[in-house]
């Protein structure tokens, strides 16, 4: 009985462990960042997925290290140009522009 609770109980939590990728949880730290730095809810979560696919762990710590108090989105832009990461600037400039004009993928209608 208690070898079946407990496969029971692995197969359960392995369900659960499988919808929070590693991924996920960082896309979830990259928007609460993002919200942090004064962009909107819909921009940070739009910003947030299109960044954690593109862009490397190394590279989104980069931008968790860039807290500061609220800003628009374009000084968050100018922030992170100080960066001095090519990719990082190019996949944060093409997210924020396509995020805050509504024509990414990404974005939410809401």
């Amino acid at each position: 009985m208690i070898l079946r609770a407990s496969a029971a109980t692995l197969a359960a939590l392995a369900v659960v462990l499988v919808g929070c990728t590693p991924a996920k949880l960082a896309e979830g730290r990259v928007r609460s960042a993002l919200m942090d730095a004064g962009l909107s809810q819909p921009n940070a979560a739009c910003m947030a997925e299109r960044m954690t696919d593109r862009l490397t762990l190394g590279q989104l710590r980069k931008l968790q290290a860039l807290q500061s108090p609220k800003r628009s989105i374009a000084d968050y832009v100018m922030t992170v140009r100080r960066v001095g990461d090519r990719e990082l600037i190019e996949v944060t400039v093409g997210s924020a522009l396509l995020c805050a004009a509504g024509l990414a993928p990404e974005r939410k209608p809401g």
